[in-house]
């Protein structure tokens, strides 16, 4: 028989929240890495923070719309590479990326523009070769389909005769190398009153007059004319590139797609001059790095294209059978590999000397897309926990002596209902720490000091609970009814303005989620946590807990209940109304 309303069964409900306390516990101490420690936020434990500067071709500035995409594509690379408690916040052109730990360093690639293109190899020649005298030989590329058979291979191949004319003059970039300076490096010997905008343009422009002449690679490769031509420019703008490995190129996110390429590969052992992209990056659907157990290749890339992608890849690798294609990464030539067949089913790979590490950064960068702007790393600190663990320390300092105040009150004002308070917050406190350890092992949730602010103020939200409860308990007992009728009664009026008042924390918690950034939106998900695990401990521990104590003679006298007061109030009340209708029967 179901016991009337307001009025429950105390057991049943304790033996649930002990199940509920038993789970949480057995998955902290039996799952994962099994420490019952939660993750800290950066302000906690230290980490890196990372400040990407995004540049524009024209040295504009780059509009909202630009940077919110470039900012999603971001964290997008973050989450996929298991980056756990990272934040991605824009601060005006700036991309701010913090996080915690010692996971920093994949943190510094996340900014790459990652600008895919696949390139016909139209020469080829080690860094380190000199240009030699031509012979009057027809060379690749200059007269011949780009790739063709006869083409020199990468480590046997000469470089095209240099420029023998006078006066013919010498481009922005063979003028830089005069004064001193390289191609790619900051224009020398003026600018000193240019704003870092305006030589940034200059050094992009100074880059594509050199690197992306159209005259490098003849429109008809029939004409003899072009050809010669391309020889001259083509061995020109060879011997005037500088490959050096790590340096930084102003054509990255920069480059035209439609125009040839001189360019290096990433270690800058090999110069290329490269037809026009044929297949964006765009058209690949995945992309996957693992290791060649087969060939003992060592780790790469593996690529999976879109249709369009894998029909072009196919027309492109069956006309050009033993012929070199080059991908290539930010301008930066990744792999430039010999085609030995035709690939119909537009699955590729990409090989190199990469390490583990690299071949996944490499993989995660393709898969989750292209930044619309170009970004410098402009600042990559180690931030320290100290001045966080110091703030800390401060905040749980006035969040005990808050706590210890609450206790106290409670104590003098409600007796053992105060001591129930106290029970219930401890035990809320209890499974409040499972879950955030839990959180932090399942979803990376970190702990910062938002949250910590979060969850103090959420023990007054807990408190209250408390407070309606037993002041509705008390109005029950001023109309004359006993203790043990009043918890039911008291209950069931209490139980609406509790669910309404953690209701509209929740809602207010919810929308501040939404809308908040960075650590106002920690904040916020842990007051809302704070909310929810509030309710189960009210239903499940207070109000069973107050039912026993109704229920047992000593617990619930009023010496120890502290309702003695009230008690005589109710009594009182009550004969009056008795003496009263005694008066008007009589």
């Amino acid at each position: 028989m179901a016991p009337p309303a307001g009025q429950i069964r105390p057991g049943r409900y304790l033996s649930f929240f002990v199940l509920i306390v038993v789970a949480l516990y057995s998955l902290v101490f039996f799952t994962g890495d099994r420490q019952p420690t939660p993750k800290l936020g950066i302000d906690l434990q230290g980490g890196t923070r990372v400040t990407l500067t995004a540049r524009t071709p024209d040295g504009s500035a780059p509009s909202r719309e630009q940077l919110q995409q470039a900012r999603q594509i971001i964290e997008t690379r973050v989450n996929g590479i298991g980056v756990s408690g990272a934040e991605v916040l824009l601060d005006g052109s700036n991309v701010v990326i913090t996080v915690p730990g010692n996971e920093g360093e994949q943190a510094k690639t996340l900014g790459r523009t990652a600008k895919l293109g696949f390139r016909s190899v139209v020469y080829a020649q080690p860094a380190g070769a000199q240009p030699q005298q031509g012979n009057g030989e027809q060379q690749p590329g200059a007269g011949e389909q780009p790739g063709d058979s006869n083409a020199p291979p990468p480590g046997e191949s000469q470089a095209p005769p240099p420029d023998q004319g006078q006066g013919g003059g010498s481009s922005p970039a063979a003028q830089q190398q005069d004064n001193g300076d390289q191609p790619g490096d900051q224009p020398g010997g003026q600018g000193s009153d240019q704003t870092p905008e305006e030589r940034a343009a200059e050094e992009i422009k100074a880059a594509k007059d050199l690197r992306q002449n159209p005259a490098l690679v003849p429109t008809d490769p029939t004409d003899q004319a072009a050809a010669g031509a391309a020889q001259q420019v083509q061995a020109q703008t060879l011997a005037e590139l500088q490959c050096r490995q790590g340096s930084a190129d102003p054509l990255v996110g920069n480059d035209d797609p439609k125009l040839p390429l001189a360019t290096c590969n990433e270690d800058g052992s090999e110069k290329y001059i490269l037809g026009p992209v044929f297949l964006e990056g765009t058209e690949i659907e995945n992309a996957t790095s693992n290791y060649d157990t087969q060939s003992g290749g060592g780790w790469g890339v593996d690529l999976s294209f879109k249709s369009q992608g894998a029909s072009t890849w196919a027309d492109f690798t069956a006309a050009n059978v033993n012929q070199r294609a080059a991908f290539v990464l930010d301008t930066k030539v990744v792999s430039a590999p010999n085609i030995t067949q035709a690939i119909p089913d537009g699955r590729t790979r990409i090989s190199g000397q990469f390490t583990q590490e690299e071949a996944k950064n490499l993989a995660d960068v393709l898969k989750y897309g292209s930044l619309p702007l170009s970004f410098t790393s402009s600042d990559a600190t180690t931030v320290s926990a100290t001045l966080g663990l110091a703030s800390l320390e401060a905040g749980l300092i006035a969040g005990a002596i808050g706590i210890v105040l609450v206790f106290i009150y409670c104590l003098i004002y409600y007796r053992m209902l105060g001591v129930l308070t106290v029970l219930s917050l401890v035990l809320s406190a209890g499974i409040v720490y499972a879950v955030l350890v839990l959180l932090g092992r399942w979803v990376g949730f970190t702990l910062d000091l938002a949250g910590v602010a979060g969850f103090i103020i959420a023990i007054g939200v807990t408190a209250d609970s408390f407070v309606v409860f037993f002041e509705r308990l008390k109005d029950e007992m001023r109309e004359g009814r006993s203790f043990r009728s009043a918890v039911p009664r008291g209950w069931i009026r209490a139980r609406r303005t509790i669910l309404a008042s953690d209701a509209i924390m929740f809602l207010a918690a919810g929308v501040l989620y939404v809308l908040a950034v960075g650590e106002v939106k920690g904040f916020a998900f842990t007051l809302g946590m704070s909310t929810i695990l509030d309710l189960i401990v009210v239903f499940l521990v207070t109000h069973p807990l107050v039912a026993l104590v109704a229920k047992s003679k000593t617990l619930s006298s009023p010496k120890l209940s502290g309702l003695g007061s009230v008690q005589k109030l109710g009594s009182t009340r009550k004969s009056t109304r008795h003496v009263g209708s005694t008066a008007k029967e009589a």
